[in-house]
């Protein structure tokens, strides 16, 4: 990621591509992660026989790495194409990781760490019904927090029910 405005939102260090590469494999094998790619739905439906590299978006990662809290999942999303940002792209992903953790993984507490200058990002999770619950002064981020009650989780479903799952294909 060579985007200062991306590594300042993302508190992330310039990697060289070895590096990258090593992280998109573990982000793929290690059990401990989830990660969706978001892909621009709009680009991808108007240029039939585009690849879906040409309508990346950004991502969403769930981490499950609280080994005394299993039913907890730290999420982040990062919309890394300026042009997808502020459209909805990363609040329908960060949904639809969250119905995946609750229905798949049985979680039912969701935080999310973000770097304090990103507003953007913490109002996002705000409308998400996230609570603040820290702030670190060290590390310069906010910790937010959601636990599925039911109400939240009937929410979450209502705001999921267009949502069709398919398998992936390879190649």
């Amino acid at each position: 990621m060579k985007s200062e405005e991306l590594q300042r939102l993302t508190a992330s260090e310039p990697l060289t591509l070895e590096q990258e590469y090593a992280m998109q494999r573990s982000w793929r094998e290690d059990v401990d992660k989830c990660t969706f790619i978001v892909l621009d739905a709009e680009k991808w439906q108007a240029q039939p026989g585009t690849t879906e590299e040409s309508c990346m978006a950004g991502d969403v990662n769930l981490f499950l790495t609280d080994l005394g809290d299993p039913s907890l999942g730290e999420i982040e999303v990062m919309i890394a194409e300026p042009d997808c940002r502020r459209k909805g792209f990363g609040t329908e992903a960060v949904l639809m990781m969250m119905s995946y953790g609750v229905t798949k993984l049985g979680l039912t507490k969701f935080e999310a760490k973000i770097g304090q200058g990103n507003e953007p990002s913490i109002q996002m999770f705000h409308k998400l019904h996230f609570e603040q619950v820290a702030v670190s002064s060290v590390f310069q981020e906010v910790t937010l927090r959601l636990t599925m009650t039911e109400p939240e989780r009937q929410w979450l479903v209502e705001q999921t029910s267009h949502v069709e799952e398919k398998p992936y294909r390879d190649g």
